[in-house]
């Protein structure tokens, strides 16, 4: 996947551009994609392209106060934000019967709007489940507990010790199957229970000290409350200790243990794995993906250890945890002051708009969808962006084509695997179903609660029945993109599809730079090192000869050993081996985005604009999709987390590797953004 933000990921579109040269000079701001008044021309861009292309960008757009990082994607997606809002108010004051999307997706709003409301309430809306927890008579009634709970957090990862959820067969690519993996951490990754650093100790005392607080609103004493912190913190530390890594977790043969239910019950057999099924409508699944056995053994051995009144505390903490931003404005802003403040920086809480138009577009997405593509997405934006994507994957077939380091075998194996790649732009062509979740204004607690429930039915729905290719795991009005490695597909919303990022009515150089490196990138994801690893059908299979594989090891190697050398924050390196797949899709993806806008205008004079050349444009383009100020605390974070280079590296990192760069800006050898052993894989 791609991220321009953090969070879990990019994409473009192009039309024929024939739009004369004055025109495109007097273009309004809003339609065009270069930003001259971005640029930092005291910087030579041989010794620093990103800070040359964003300089002033990074002047002028100082990162807001209820914002960790702010950059072209942020600052779109905010944009696309307030247009969700202008159509939610709209259908929260508009008179639709019953059941109808508007209805939803109005009520919705409406309720998580009215914060009056929800402060009368308080902690109440939580009451019920506290005292299922409060009630439960034995370790091994968790079981069934985490099947019926409040929130479907098994789906989510939250306090449900593991997540569960429907998955497509890593060796059979046409079936969903059941898989199980790990969770239950209230911190972001398991290393912020494992580290030993100065930073991560004060890290995890804020962590508690939030848990602490937390308990201290649902009623309990500080002495108490401040026990009970520990024991999370103890509980979640066992727990996190059982973990795999995330750069383990890239690579998919790490992550495919198929086996019996009464295998996994020898697993973990203190925890029932028959009633949480049974209890969870599944009582017909005999097999499933463990994705982390050891996770699971140690799960069972803490259980083990710790007593019942512990795992109640624990259990009475994720409840909280979950529903906090749901409860009343004093949950919602201690929740905020550590997750936003201490582990991202940011100063401010978000206006609660925002955090309503962003709640109603992630439980009712293509509800949303449908209202937001008919404004702002039109059938001749979708045409056009298939069209650029064909354009690079043509690019990519001649790649492959030309490849020195590639044996002919490998070449038929990876052509196939290009042509079987599906394109996805815009929007579903079938809307999701929402008629069974029932939406009640005023009921701002039970519709998340109903929402939640909806989607883990929806989930577990599809096990043991055929893949469905169509469906789409991003929301149309989502300012990003990503590639299935299992689907075999790319998935562009009409979020991503729109000003400043690309505009018909812009010079074709920094479309192609911008979004068109996007779809290079998305593209390249499908022979990354992990998306290189399953077939043109979605399986997890080497298709590679032995010597083909190794030599893109060593290629990929030096994409590694380059990024690890670059510092994030203080001593902070990348960590290279987390990054390498985000890594390879910039370094291929921005290449083939080349390769494609050389072939579109192959026929056309190309003439400078502004003093600029069409190549300069073209990575000026690309590198002004990076522009972003972060605050210090993300990048630390990010750091940890995030399979993305920082995007000083992901502009950088990319042209330093590419002699049609060089050419460009006529940069010379020794330079900064001249790599004396350039990397390339594809």
């Amino acid at each position: 996947m791609f991220l321009k933000n953090v969070a879990l990921l990019a994409a473009t579109l192009t039309f024929t551009f024939v739009v004369p040269l004055a025109a495109q000079n007097a273009l309004p701001p809003s339609q065009t994609v270069l930003d001259l008044s971005a640029l930092d021309k005291t910087v030579d861009p041989c010794v620093d392209f990103y800070t040359y292309s964003c300089g002033g960008w990074m002047k002028n757009n100082p990162v807001p106060p209820d914002q960790s990082n702010w950059g072209t994607y942020g600052k779109l997606q905010d944009e696309n934000l307030a247009q969700l809002r202008t159509i939610l108010e709209e259908a929260a004051n508009s008179n639709s019967g019953k059941g109808t999307v508007t209805q939803k997706i109005g009520d919705y709003y409406a309720s998580c709007m009215d914060e009056a409301a929800i402060d009368k309430l308080g902690a109440s809306p939580l009451s019920p489940e506290l005292k299922r927890i409060a009630d439960l008579p034995s370790k091994s009634a968790i079981a069934e507990y985490l099947a019926t709970s409040q929130y479907p957090t098994a789906i989510f990862g939250g306090g449900s010790l593991f997540t569960f959820r429907s998955t497509q067969d890593f060796k059979d690519s046409t079936q969903e199957i059941a898989e199980t993996d790990q969770g239950g951490l209230g911190l972001p990754d398991r290393d912020y229970y494992t580290k030993d650093d100065a930073k991560s100790e004060e890290l995890r005392k804020a962590y508690v000290a939030h848990v602490q607080k937390i308990f201290e609103l649902l009623g309990d004493k500080p002495e108490q409350a401040s026990a009970e912190a520990a024991t999370v913190l103890r509980i979640e530390t066992e727990l996190a200790k059982g973990q795999m890594t995330r750069v383990d977790r890239r690579d998919p043969k790490k992550l495919y243990h198929k086996m019996t239910v009464a295998e996994l019950n020898k697993l973990s057999p203190l925890f029932s794995w028959k009633v949480y099924l049974d209890k969870s409508g599944l009582a017909s699944v005999s097999s499933l993906n463990v994705v982390t056995p050891d996770y699971v053994r140690v799960m069972n051995a803490t259980l083990d250890k710790e007593s019942l009144p512990d795992w109640k505390t624990y259990l009475r903490w994720h409840a909280a945890h979950n529903a906090a931003t749901n409860l009343s404005s004093a949950f919602d802003k201690e929740t905020f002051n550590f997750y936003g403040k201490t582990l991202r920086g940011q100063e401010q809480l978000p206006p609660r708009w925002k955090r309503c138009s962003n709640d109603v577009d992630s439980d009712l997405g293509e509800a949303l969808g449908q209202a937001y593509v008919a404004r702002y997405f039109s059938p001749e934006a979708k045409q056009a962006a298939l069209k650029m994507v064909k354009e690079i994957e043509a690019s990519m077939q001649n790649e492959i084509q030309a490849l020195p380091w590639m044996g002919a075998a490998t070449k038929q194996q990876a052509l196939a695997k290009l042509h079987g790649i599906a394109n996805k732009v815009g929007y579903p062509d079938q809307w999701r179903d929402y008629s069974a979740l029932e939406i009640s204004r005023g009921d701002e607690m039970g519709n998340t609660q109903r929402a939640a429930w909806f989607e883990f039915r929806r989930q577990l729905a599809k096990i043991g029945k055929p893949v469905d290719h169509a469906e789409w795991t991003m929301t149309p009005p989502t300012v990003n993109a990503y590639y299935d490695p299992q689907k075999n597909d790319i998935n562009f919303p009409a979020g991503i599809l729109q000003p400043p990022l690309f505009s018909a009515k812009s010079d074709a150089a920094p479309n192609y730079g911008n979004t068109g490196g996007t779809m290079g990138h998305e593209l390249t994801h499908a022979f990354d090192d992990e998306g290189s690893q399953f077939d043109e059908k979605g399986n997890l299979r080497n298709w590679w000869t032995e010597a083909d594989r190794k030599a893109f090891e060593e290629r990929a190697k030096c994409v590694v050993d380059q990024y690890s050398g670059y510092t994030i924050v203080d001593d902070i390196k990348i960590n290279g081996k987390l990054t390498n797949g985000e890594d390879l899709a910039d370094l291929g993806g921005t290449l083939l985005a080349y390769l494609a806008w050389k072939e579109d205008t192959k026929d056309q004079k190309l003439d400078p604009v502004d003093d600029l050349t069409p190549p300069q444009r073209f990575f000026i383009g690309y590198g002004q999709s990076w522009c972003t100020n972060e605050r210090e605390e993300n990048k630390r974070l990010r750091a940890t987390v995030d399979p993305h280079s920082p995007e000083k590296y992901r502009a950088n990192g990319v042209v330093s590797n590419m002699p049609e760069f060089r050419e460009a800006f006529h940069c010379k050898a020794g330079q900064p953004m001249v790599r004396e052993t350039a990397c390339r894989v594809w």
